[in-house]
């Protein structure tokens, strides 16, 4: 058991008898009353989001999870495969819930999966990663507003905001979590 005062964004909670990730907490101390806080929790088994606010002396039940070195093998039409560096034993994480990731993920890549027993509650995606534009509109002569931008698509599939002077073939820096430009990467 946990103090819901003690609870961060990022924490695994039993809550409800689901596993819920706390995507964001808000510690709020009135001028008048007891101190509280509002969570933003998403359910692991089924991705809805559900607001509870909760005071800070309250219990709440962490989970105990452990993270697992795996190697992305590839998805179909409902699920991704991977493999257990360690043991070599290939698994899949149902497409559900995790649809966002797909956008971030190459064949070969090794990633970190949260576990709870047998159950994958998380992929964890690198906060910066570099990919490849693989389509790109040329810059138009005369177009230099400050700020220009323009969509390309990346080797994955996700169209991105960049700078006019992006082009095919250059390899660029994204954001994970916005999915955002962040910067060109030479070499």
């Amino acid at each position: 058991m946990i103090k819901a005062g003690s609870i961060d964004k990022g924490m695994f909670l039993l809550f409800k008898g689901d596993p819920y990730a706390v995507a964001e907490r808000e510690f709020v101390n009135p001028g008048k009353g007891s101190a509280f806080v509002r969570l933003k929790l998403k359910n692991l088994k089924t991705g809805q989001v559900l607001r509870e606010t909760m005071k800070t002396q309250d219990n709440a039940e962490e989970i105990a999870v452990e993270e697992k070195e795996v190697q992305y093998l590839f998805t179909d039409a409902e699920s991704y495969h991977f493999m257990y560096v360690d043991t070599y034993e290939q698994f899949e994480i149902p497409l559900t819930g995790f649809e966002d990731k797909q956008y971030f993920m190459r064949e070969g890549e090794s990633f970190k999966v949260v576990m709870w027993d047998t159950m994958p509650l998380d992929i964890k995606i690198p906060f910066k990663m570099v990919f490849t534009v693989t389509q790109a509109e040329d810059a138009i002569r005369g177009d230099t507003v400050t700020g220009a931008t323009k969509t390309v698509t990346l080797e994955t599939g996700l169209n991105v905001r960049v700078p006019i002077f992006i082009k095919q073939g250059e390899r660029i820096m994204i954001n994970t979590e916005t999915k955002e430009y962040v910067e060109r990467v030479n070499a």
